[in-house]
């Protein structure tokens, strides 16, 4: 029993270890096992696979009259379904990628409105939509540009900077 609980206890460390280190197992032979177990050597599979062995084989040993024998294989068994669901679990979350982050050239093309007047070759700021979400921007104009018009940007400058020209209809 002792030698089971042990294994259990270990794989929980070791579980919690690999919030630190995962992935060390994958690059530890220096990209030879790279893509050849696919996640499968990954320290939260092993330490499923050894929680639910010690575990499991612990609960098995304790609640019948089974020996040994047939508690180490009731572990490997629960512990190759943890390793298991574990790899397709991780290998799902792996996949399930976001949107591409907004950059200031995405910006390019968009109409906004202007906040604070832009005087000629001077800065003003701008109001405009980036990913759905209002963003104010400073912007510079060629030509002057009173508080409210309608405008178009022409270039990132930077990060909080714009080209804009007035729309004209």
């Amino acid at each position: 029993m002792t030698l089971f609980l042990g294994l259990g206890i270990a794989g929980v460390a070791l579980l919690a270890l690999s919030l630190i280190f995962d992935g060390i197992l994958e690059g530890l032979f220096g990209g030879v096992l790279d893509g050849l177990f696919d996640g499968l050597l990954s320290l939260p599979v092993i330490a499923g696979f050894l929680s639910m062995l010690g575990f499991g084989g612990a609960i098995v040993l304790g609640t019948t009259g089974a020996g040994t024998v047939a508690a180490t294989a009731a572990g490997l068994f629960a512990g190759l379904v943890a390793a298991w669901l574990t790899w397709k679990f991780s290998r799902a979350l792996m996949r399930d990628q976001t949107a591409a982050t907004p950059r200031g050239d995405d910006l390019v093309g968009t109409s906004g409105s202007v906040v604070t007047a832009i005087p000629a070759d001077g800065y003003g700021e701008v109001l405009l939509q980036l990913a759905g979400q209002p963003v104010k921007l400073a912007a510079k104009s060629p030509v002057p540009v009173e508080r409210g018009t309608e405008i178009w940007v022409e270039a990132a400058l930077s990060t909080t900077s714009v080209a804009v020209r007035p729309v004209e209809r």
